[in-house]
């Protein structure tokens, strides 16, 4: 089986293929027509394995320790099991990380005035010019002389203030 072949098997590409036998995950058994059937199975085992969001190190190391049953990938090893919890806690922690971020920005998203809202569901808000928010410090210093360094919250010209409302400004958010 040439390379083309296997590639319209498992849905990779021949490069992709060529960089699985660089980093060692596929070591095909060169027949005189190229590769084997055993070759689209260990492909097909390495897409799976690398959704499941294993890195291609740990998959050089566990390949051997695979045996395919009815298109299930079947751990042999005590190894793999071992490398198979490690990886399921990092990526548990990553999505309980994520979760973590989502609920603030909806936390975010909830404070922000209903105007405001409004505004940016209209696209860009009218009478302001688009503009990068600046840098957020993680916490105010104070300055040589002992006064408070720019709020973390200031605007590039210094000023705290919030959704104009009526031409007054409410403190908290930032604007121009």
């Amino acid at each position: 089986m040439r390379i083309g072949a296997v590639a319209r098997a498992t849905g990779a590409s021949q490069r992709l293929l060529r960089y699985y036998e660089e980093q060692g995950l596929l070591r095909p058994k060169r027949l005189p027509n190229g590769y084997g059937k055993a070759d689209v199975a260990a492909v097909r085992n390495i897409r799976s394995l690398l959704a499941a969001g294993l890195p291609v190190r740990l998959i050089a190391e566990v390949l051997p320790c695979i045996c395919e049953h009815s298109e299930r990938i079947v751990p042999t090893c005590p190894e793999f099991i071992v490398n198979l919890r490690r990886e399921q806690a990092r990526i548990s922690h990553a999505i309980a990380e994520l979760k973590t971020s989502q609920r603030l920005l909806d936390e975010m998203l909830d404070a922000a005035p209903p105007e405001i809202v409004a505004a940016a569901d209209r696209g860009k808000p009218e009478g302001r010019r688009e503009r990068r928010l600046p840098v957020i410090q993680p916490h105010s210093r104070l300055s040589a002389q002992g006064d408070r360094a720019q709020s973390p919250l200031a605007s590039a010209s210094g000023t705290v203030c919030g959704a104009r409302s009526g031409g007054q400004a409410q403190s908290g958010t930032l604007c121009q």
